[in-house]
């Protein structure tokens, strides 16, 4: 971060009249084609109540690993930005090595600042030894996407949705018969494992226990059958993730089970159809017992040691994940803000004019962590078991008694020790 002059500044400036000095926040997120949208709404705000503060947009992450990546790599270049958003289960590790700040020295000289104001699964997971490191800006939960006009070929309305895999995997076969080609896509590919743990946690199962990969466990093989059961049974197609939100918004897809937070994407990019969002289905027609708090975190990783340049990077964290700028995160996306007053007072009356937003909020209740494997080896952990999903998709792997043993194994051997 540093101070820029007039000149200076007029080559970056995003936001409204430039005065003679102005602190530059250099701040770096994921997913452009999610959250553009939302800074857009956020910046006036913002440049409204700090004039003197101006925000400079980083290159975007591809993804949460990415992100993450991204920010290792520049802690040992130098090159790091002021704040970072962060997927919530990728945090551990940027305070871990340091490179995260503690933000209690700036929570302690807020007058009105309520840590319990946060959602407490989501303000947990940037909280380490008692200490806040990450603000929550989003939650995001899975839900069930809908094309209602391809749905009313087989006979489905709002009334009878499928509410259980093995339903899904019945109206797969009542579309195919119906003449849809397409009839799901599955979100396996989502970021961080997030549709394993959604499994996992479906039956109230931690993917991680301490140091221990628990997919060894029976609730491991059920989510794994699971798996095989709905690709097979719906012939699904092995779409790039970014493809597969593209041909469902095309109309091409009639049901998609993805996180809520691309219900905004979808509703500005859909062609022609109505759409409804609804619970995810369950295991058992008792449904999931819980699901993983999806979403991101805002983090201090500034190397500056100037207390002005510091308290210009905390006013815009603070901003974007408390009040408007968070209930902004609501009106722009289909996440969720990650603080009661957004919910509650900001955005009374709109999951009423917004249904298709309001599904996640009705499955709070169900939230749970969204697990990070521990230890320097996560990113890896994730990647082996994001091939081993792949894999059942393609059809390399039939047997999930044997791919169970396969990936707890070689999982479990990049965790630290001591499970």
């Amino acid at each position: 971060m540093k101070k820029l002059t007039t000149a200076i500044a007029l080559c970056l400036a995003v936001g409204p009249a430039l005065a003679e000095d102005k602190i530059v926040v250099e701040f770096g997120y994921p997913y452009s084609h999610l959250f553009d949208v939302t800074y857009e709404k956020i910046l006036p705000k913002f440049y409204e109540q700090h004039p003197n503060i101006e925000i400079k947009m980083r290159a975007t992450y591809e993804s949460y690993e990415d992100g993450t990546n991204t920010i290792l790599r520049e802690a040992v270049a130098g090159t790091l930005p002021d704040v970072t958003m962060q997927g919530l289960n990728r945090q551990a590790i940027l305070v871990e090595k340091g490179i995260a700040k503690s933000l209690e020295p700036f929570i302690a000289k807020e007058a009105d600042f309520a840590k319990d104001g946060y959602h407490k699964a989501m303000l947990d997971l940037g909280t380490f030894e008692g200490d806040v490191y990450g603000l929550p800006f989003s939650i995001s939960l899975p839900v069930g996407y809908y094309n209602m006009e391809t749905m009313a070929k087989a006979g489905y309305d709002e009334t009878n949705l499928p509410t259980t895999w093995a339903e899904v995997i019945e109206a797969c076969g009542k579309l195919k018969e119906a003449g849809v080609e397409n009839p799901m896509f599955w979100g396996w590919n989502i970021t961080g494992n997030w549709f394993l743990q959604a499994l996992m946690w479906s039956q109230d199962k931690p993917t991680v226990m301490g140091t221990d990969f628990t997919l060894d466990e029976p609730e491991g093989l059920t989510a794994l059958n699971t798996m095989k059961d709905l690709f097979r049974g719906c012939e699904m197609q092995n779409l790039e993730w970014k493809a597969a939100l593209a041909s469902f918004s095309a109309g091409e897809i009639g049901m998609m089970y993805w996180s809520t937070s691309a219900v905004g994407a979808v509703e500005r990019a859909m062609d022609g159809f109505t759409l409804v969002t609804n619970e995810y289905p369950g295991i058992t027609a008792d449904g999931p017992m819980g699901l993983p708090a999806g979403g991101n975190s805002a983090l201090l990783v500034s190397t500056s040691e100037d207390p002005a340049e510091l308290e210009a990077a905390w006013a815009w964290l603070k901003f974007i994940t408390s009040g408007e700028g968070a209930a902004d995160v609501a009106r722009t996306t289909g996440y969720m803000p990650p603080n009661q007053a957004a919910n509650e007072i900001i955005l009374k009356d709109f999951y009423d004019e917004n249904p298709a937003k309001a599904t996640a909020v009705r499955q709070l209740p169900l939230l749970r962590d969204w697990q990070a494997y521990p230890g320097d080896n996560g990113l890896a952990a994730t990647q082996v078991i994001y091939d081993g999903i792949e894999g059942i998709v393609t059809g390399e792997y039939d047997d999930m008694e044997e791919l169970q043993q396969e990936l707890s194994e070689e999982v479990q051997d990049l965790l630290p020790s001591g499970s």
